[in-house]
């Protein structure tokens, strides 16, 4: 049994981080606020000549594709008084692939949400504080593992330009040349330039060492305030402190 619940432990700390890098990556693919806020600071409005309420009407229809069992993507937008098919098709086919991405790392949240919400009620639930400060511990190690892998995408970032990253990440996530679109036709690279995905990534690294950190200093100040009170009972680290 003690094997188990160390295993147990173990494996909480693997997926908490997953679990906060997934969920941040759902939050900025399904934020209408992000896709406005980039169209509004590179002037995608007057790049294109769309109108905001067409950029719009791109944007919630990425989030709806994103989130549908649509397999092609298919948004119709109007520019001078004439409809057009924003997305050709090497776009479409790529946009397949991403899609392919966001469904995979809803999966992978899912699935950690799962084992983490598990894992955090049998700990407070089940013989209740004998198990709160195993699951303290698990907090703090899952977010140190998520502050630590945030400080070497920082260090990478540091050793190469954020473009280099960009085309590095492309070349690792997809199998083909799809994503290798022209910056001057395109709307995909038009609507989104690396930019857009570089602010994206700077809020990305925000959120998540936001929420470590406070997950993490939450647990680490119930563990310091359990230590100040055995020291205050003089009790052993190793002797129940349930009567204190």
């Amino acid at each position: 049994m003690r094997v188990l619940g160390i295993v147990a432990k173990v494996l909480f700390m693997v997926c908490l981080p997953i679990l906060l890098v997934t969920a941040t990556i759902a939050f900025e693919f399904n934020s209408l606020w992000l896709y406005r806020n980039g169209f509004e600071k590179y002037n995608v409005s007057q790049v294109t000549g769309l109108s905001e309420a067409e950029l719009e009407k791109a944007a919630t229809g990425l989030i709806s594709y994103f989130n549908s069992d649509e397999e092609y993507i298919s948004i119709t937008v109007v520019k001078d008084g004439k409809p057009f098919e924003l997305f050709n098709q090497q776009e479409v086919a790529h946009l397949k692939d991403v899609k392919g991405l966001v469904r995979l790392d809803y999966h992978l949240l899912l699935g950690t949400a799962i084992y983490v919400g598990a894992y955090a009620g049998i700990c407070l639930f089940w013989r209740r504080k004998r198990y709160w400060q195993r699951l303290a511990w698990a907090v703090v190690g899952g977010s140190s593992i998520t502050l630590g892998m945030m400080l070497a995408l920082g260090i990478g970032s540091m050793l190469l330009d954020f473009g280099q990253l960009f085309t590095q990440f492309h070349f690792l996530a997809f199998t083909n040349e799809l994503w290798m679109l022209d910056p001057t036709k395109d709307y995909l690279i038009i609507l989104f330039p690396e930019g857009f995905w570089y602010d994206a990534a700077m809020l990305f690294a925000k959120i998540t060492i936001g929420v470590a950190v406070t997950l993490g200093g939450l647990a680490g100040r119930y563990l310091w305030t359990r230590r100040g009170l055995r020291s205050k009972c003089g009790q052993s680290e190793t002797k129940p402190f349930s009567r204190c």
